[in-house]
């Protein structure tokens, strides 16, 4: 029997408003010189692995971090960790925050911090085979960026705007994303 733990506490560094700037900047021009020198550079694919363990938890290894998903007790989980759709949620947060860090150091607009708040509403009537009209998804996601920083509205609602054209999880909610899905026995 496998026991599930809970996940450690990540600390993550503190760097200046300086660093973050120079690491942006350094990163946007290795990538663009990259992707100028061969433009096939910039595609990526992102790999990860699951396995069930528990009542319907999952250990999921992404490259060399692991982390685990469960569901509260009411949906036959143990609570030890995020549900799925947590985790949606929180890739969407964790993508906003990185790709306006981006674009706010590329359009030289000034920004001190970045607040992200996500809410999906999700009818669960359709995964607990109640009514097969509902979507099983979410039907409505909404998002607040707080900004603080020295520039206007009308600047952050610039930056807003290259943000949610070039978010890659946003668009994954966005729009349709083909899924292929094979099924093998082992």
């Amino acid at each position: 029997m496998t026991t599930l733990t809970a996940q450690p506490t990540t600390t993550i560094p503190e760097i200046s408003a300086e660093e973050r700037a120079e690491r942006l900047t350094a990163a946007g021009s290795a990538w663009g010189a990259r992707i100028d020198a061969n433009r096939d550079s910039s595609k990526l694919t992102y790999r990860a692995e699951g396995r069930g363990e528990g009542g319907v938890a999952t250990r999921v290894r992404a490259g060399r971090h692991e982390f685990v998903i469960d569901e509260p007790a009411a949906l036959a989980g143990d609570d030890v960790a995020a549900s799925p759709v947590d985790y949606a949620l929180g890739a969407l947060i964790g993508c906003q925050v990185v790709v306006y860090r981006l674009y706010a150091q590329a359009l030289g607009i000034a920004v001190d911090d970045i607040n992200v708040t996500a809410e999906g509403d999700l009818d669960a009537a359709r995964l607990l085979g109640k009514d097969d009209a509902v979507r099983p998804g979410f039907s409505a996601i909404r998002l607040h960026v707080e900004l603080t920083g020295p520039e206007t509205q009308e600047r952050y609602e610039a930056l807003r705007d290259a943000v949610d054209i070039n978010c890659p999880v946003y668009d994954l909610f966005a729009n349709p994303t083909p899924v292929a899905v094979t099924v093998s026995k082992a």
